[in-house]
């Protein structure tokens, strides 16, 4: 007869994105998340094979919650530009505004385990790919209320946005501070909205 598991599966994966957002994978040993999570090494094992298999739950976790703040953000029905702004200016306050700077889980993956991990690879992939189509949407949406040019291409806006969004991560993750990430912002929003367009 199987044991009833003797612990709740989100407390644990919670803790575990925290060990692994402040020390990336590799630092990370088993003995940390053991200490983190308060369940044995055996426990850890039995519920989730090993620590690529661990590191796979709570990086999930992680991107369904970070996408779905992103897109709830970009739900808005306010003009294109400011909804853009107010998305970008949320995410340089979250990184500036975190003591310990460490910035995206997502992004660190990339940067960390990518291309070596296709596991964390399609975790990316379809994290940044919701990402990708919640901005598309508030870019469409621009394009019909005529915010911009009617052949305006906004899959590579998006694009465009995306970058931008990586770029702010990491560097907000290496100490670059507010004022010149919103600069960032507001020079990348010039170009997508500019008058001259077209």
């Amino acid at each position: 007869m199987a044991r009833t598991r003797e612990f709740d599966t989100d407390t644990v994966l919670d803790r575990a994105v925290d060990v692994f957002w402040r020390k990336g994978y590799a630092a990370t040993s088993i003995q940390d998340l053991v200490e983190a999570t308060g369940i044995g090494r055996g426990s850890l094992y039995a519920a989730f094979g090993s620590k690529d298999g661990l590191y796979e739950a709570a990086l999930r976790r992680y991107a369904v919650r970070a996408t779905s703040d992103i897109a709830a953000r970009l739900a808005s029905a306010a003009p294109a530009r400011e909804v853009l702004r107010d998305l970008l200016t949320w995410l340089v306050d979250a990184t500036v505004g975190d003591p310990e700077r460490r910035g995206c889980l997502i992004t660190n993956t990339a940067t960390e385990r990518l291309p070596h991990d296709p596991v964390a690879g399609r975790v990316v992939g379809e994290a940044l790919d919701r990402n990708a189509m919640s901005v598309t949407a508030v870019l469409r949406r621009a394009r019909e209320h005529g915010e911009l040019p009617a052949d305006a291409d906004v899959t590579a806006m998006a694009d465009l946005v995306m970058t931008t969004i990586q770029g702010l991560r990491v560097q907000g993750k290496a100490g670059a501070d507010r004022r010149r990430l919103v600069a960032v912002v507001d020079l990348m929003l010039s170009v997508l909205f500019s008058k001259e367009r077209g």
